[in-house]
């Protein structure tokens, strides 16, 4: 490694190109829809990259790069799902799930940061931060759901935005992790 390598600028200069590069790919996954047997659900892999993005980066510059990745679209670059940006995406009923990456990437950050890296670990945070996201975002549904179209009961939003989403999730985020280990190894 030469000096300029290792130097802060070039440091500096290279997290923010994966940093980028992380919320680049976050929007390319959310672009990604699957359809899935159930009548009127599908996914994205949306998740598949946030979990991807913490894997690789850590908990830092993974939480960095969702935050890029969330104020582009805040400003109207279509990076969510269905090509769509802007703050009515994020302020409508599933936005919150959106908003709950943060969140996620926070719980990834302070547990990994609290207990290492290992696998198991990143495996736990992932879940975790997971769990957080959904609570974060149901929450968020049941609020503006039933302030625009009435009462809506905790068990039937899960059912409609969390349970057949459990699984999905739970495989892209093996994937992830399985994939993130093999990329690390080129990434400095």
């Amino acid at each position: 490694m030469t000096s300029a390598e290792t130097s802060p600028v070039r440091l500096r200069t290279l997290d923010l190109a994966y940093i980028a590069l992380f919320a680049v790919l976050t929007a390319v996954c959310a672009w990604i829809t699957v359809p899935m047997p159930q009548p009127m659900v599908q996914f994205t892999l949306q998740t598949f990259a946030v979990f991807m993005t913490l894997a690789v980066l850590g908990g830092r510059r993974g939480t960095y790069a969702v935050v890029v990745y969330l104020l582009l679209g805040a400003v109207g670059v279509p990076v969510f799902s269905g090509m769509q940006g802007g703050l009515g995406v994020l302020l409508g009923s599933t936005g919150g799930y959106i908003v709950g990456f943060i969140a996620m990437a926070l719980v990834y950050w302070l547990l990994t940061a609290r207990l290492g890296a290992s696998l198991p670990v990143t495996i736990a945070a992932s879940v975790l931060g997971l769990a957080v996201c959904y609570a974060f975002g149901t929450a968020w549904y049941l609020a503006v759901y039933t302030s625009t179209k009435g009462p809506l009961s905790l068990m039937t939003a899960l059912g409609w935005c969390v349970f057949p989403f459990i699984i999905p999730d739970l495989v892209k985020l093996v994937l992830a992790v399985l994939l993130a280990r093999r990329v690390k190894r080129f990434l400095k």
